[in-house]
């Protein structure tokens, strides 16, 4: 029966309760005039205006509060504001239109008592205030619009955020809020809406009682480390667990049920972020040419992301791969930041002659090269193109930026050139020792370069794969249980980049505090659980998800180091170390660097081993150079 009003137009909508309006303006004025009297008069003559000229006086009034604006089944305490005003204003002034028509008419004045004023407004509040909050309790009744049952949840705080979360629960129809948790003792078994509040060491009991399935974290201001305990305590717990994100990710206005996530591995680092120094972004930056090499990739698009906000002059993003420089480029230009030219080049870092004319064309000023390939197992069976992308891309651009003066150019570099185990971590030292090389020569362009571990949701972590495993129903793939990396999220680890470019002095290596390591096994783990699902093993045969170790894979280690040395000085930021690391020499290097390009272009895959040891003597690959020559069953081409 409802069914079809809720489905007409919003103007049919309007004009229902604009006619009901109507009619209630008047039914009200004649009950008012009962309720004075004690018996019911019905008007005549001049106080026939006076009765049925009231929605004509009512009705502009209300369209001017919005009255038939709001949504009826979403209005709050603003809305029952908007209404008082309006019906105060109109009773006022049909009050003072009554008294006035009743100077001129002497026997009006007789059937318009002052009473009659007061008890038409307390009325009419009742009736168009009342009829409002009616028809929004009767939309949000779970007999009209639920879809079957609700799913019963917990919201842990009950703080601000909590209390608008909830607020927003009672509009949805897919779940019906149960309990807030908080941890603040004052609060405990209290009631915020009539909801209780509870203590978290009730959750086990109120789980079972009450069958939630969802615990909704709403606690957007606490600390990292905060929010880590926490969520090692729900994970325990056989419920899912969503949050809303962090206070700096907040739009304004009114939190809503769609501002929940799942909760990210990221909330369980356990670094607080480090707010970014602003001036720093800058410098090399803002009313500048930047150009980002790799700009399609993740770390590449992320430096566009936050360069484009640094107001560069230009902005050119160079890709070889064409739907990767089409997405972040759509993606850019969506974001709408006037004044900036973004430019999407399509070409290779070795092509020299291409990227010579870009930059002198186009003048850049600031290189950001993040163009690598960087898949460990996949550059082990093609390391001949990673040296010529990895080490050569990286020597063309940077002699490219000598020749064109470039003022700037940042290297982002992996710990994984901290001695390599592979050949990826080899090229990408190889690179870092060119860069270091060049630095020393006569030229006007700073080289830097920017070492860190592993970031979260990149094309190569793990963190994908796992929840792509996790949702297939398993089972997880763990190289080894004693494997640990150092994770950093990508917004963080490219402001930090950016930083460290600006306070470079030409030829440092800087290195990021990436926090404390953590166990893969234990990732792994803590995904299946905030998944709200067990570990199958053996202490949980009933488990979901099977965890099982495939052993490392060609060129990985169990661990990753960030430093060649052990010798560090601090920056301006704590999250920043300077390496002290001793300078090659180039005319040592250079000739070596002409016998591995040769061997790679005859792919002598033997010859290329040995040449990339020479370089870089820490380098102890794990895999025989005889299980990766191209006419084996595992080509390396």
């Amino acid at each position: 029966m409802i069914q079809p009003i809720l489905n007409l137009s919003r103007n049919a909508k309007q004009a229902i309760m604009l006619l009901f309006d109507s009619i209630a303006l008047i039914a009200i004025l004649l009950s008012s005039f009962y309720i004075r009297l004690g018996y019911w008069y019905f008007p005549e003559g001049y106080l026939l205006w006076i009765l049925y000229g009231a929605p004509l006086l009512a009705i502009p009034i209300f369209v001017r509060f919005g009255l038939y604006l709001s949504v009826v089944r979403y209005i709050g305490f603003k809305g029952l504001w908007c209404i008082v005003q309006a019906v105060t204003l109109y009773a006022l002034l049909w009050g003072l239109a009554s008294f006035m028509i009743g100077t001129d008419v002497a026997y009006l004045s007789v059937w318009i008592p002052r009473s009659i004023i007061l008890i038409n407004w307390m009325l009419c509040l009742l009736v168009i205030g009342g009829s409002r909050m009616f028809i929004r309790w009767f939309l949000t009744t779970e007999s009209l619009l639920s879809r079957g049952s609700k799913l019963n949840v917990v919201i842990y705080g009950a703080g601000s955020s909590g209390r608008q979360l909830s607020n927003s629960l009672q509009q949805s129809i897919e779940y019906n809020h149960v309990a807030f948790v908080d941890d603040n003792s004052i609060i405990q078994n209290s009631y915020i809406n009539s909801i209780p509040v509870m203590s978290a060491s009730k959750l086990t009991s109120l789980i079972k009682e009450k069958e939630i399935s969802q615990i909704l974290l709403a606690m957007p201001s606490v600390s990292r480390k905060q929010r880590n305990e926490i969520i090692d305590r729900l994970s325990q717990l056989p419920v899912h667990v969503r949050s809303l994100p962090s206070v700096l990710e907040l739009a304004q206005g009114k939190v809503k049920i769609d501002d929940l996530r799942e909760v990210d591995i990221k909330d369980l680092l356990g670094r607080e972020p480090v707010a970014p120094n602003d001036k720093l972004l800058k410098i090399k930056i803002s009313n500048k040419v930047v150009m980002v090499t790799g700009a399609g990739g993740s770390i590449g698009s992320e430096l566009c992301r936050q360069i484009v906000f640094l107001k560069p002059k230009r902005l050119i993003l160079f890709e070889i791969s064409e739907s990767s420089l089409y997405k972040i480029d759509r993606e850019l230009v969506d974001i709408g930041i006037s004044n900036i030219d973004i430019l999407p080049i399509l070409g290779s870092v070795r092509d020299r002659q291409r990227l010579e004319k870009i930059c002198k064309h186009f003048g850049v000023q600031t290189i950001y090269h993040a163009a690598a390939y960087k898949h460990v197992p996949l550059v082990e069976y093609n390391n001949s193109e990673a040296v010529l992308n990895n080490t050569f891309g990286t020597k063309i651009v940077a002699e490219v930026a000598i020749a064109t003066k470039v003022e700037s150019f940042v290297l982002i570099s992996t710990d994984k050139a901290v001695r390599p185990t592979n050949t990826m971590g080899a090229t990408k030292r190889i690179a870092e020792l060119i860069l270091q090389a060049l630095s020393a020569q006569e030229h006007s362009t700073c080289f830097t370069m920017v070492r860190f571990g592993n970031v979260l949701d990149s094309s190569g972590s793990v963190i994908p794969l796992f929840k792509k495993q996790i949702k297939m129903g398993g089972p997880v793939t763990v190289t080894d249980i004693n494997m640990v990396r150092y994770f950093m999220t990508i917004p963080e680890a490219v402001e930090l980049v950016l930083q460290a470019g600006a306070i470079s002095k030409c030829g440092d290596i800087f290195v990021l505090d990436m926090g404390e390591p953590v166990r893969i096994f234990d990732l792994a783990t803590r995904m299946i659980q905030l998944s709200n699902l067990q570990v199958l093993d053996d202490n949980n045969p009933n488990g979901d998800i099977e965890i099982k170790f495939v052993g490392l894979r060609p060129g990985e280690k169990l661990y990753e180091e960030l430093l060649v040395g052990n010798h560090t000085t601090e920056t301006d930021n704590p999250l920043i170390m300077r390496a002290e690391e001793a300078l090659p020499d180039w005319a040592t290097l250079k000739p070596i660097l002409d016998q591995l390009h040769e061997a790679t272009k005859k792919l002598d895959q033997q010859e290329v081993r040995e040449l990339l040891i020479k370089v870089v003597p820490d380098f102890k690959p794990q895999c025989d150079v005889s299980d990766l020559l191209f006419n084996k069953e595992k080509k390396n081409l």
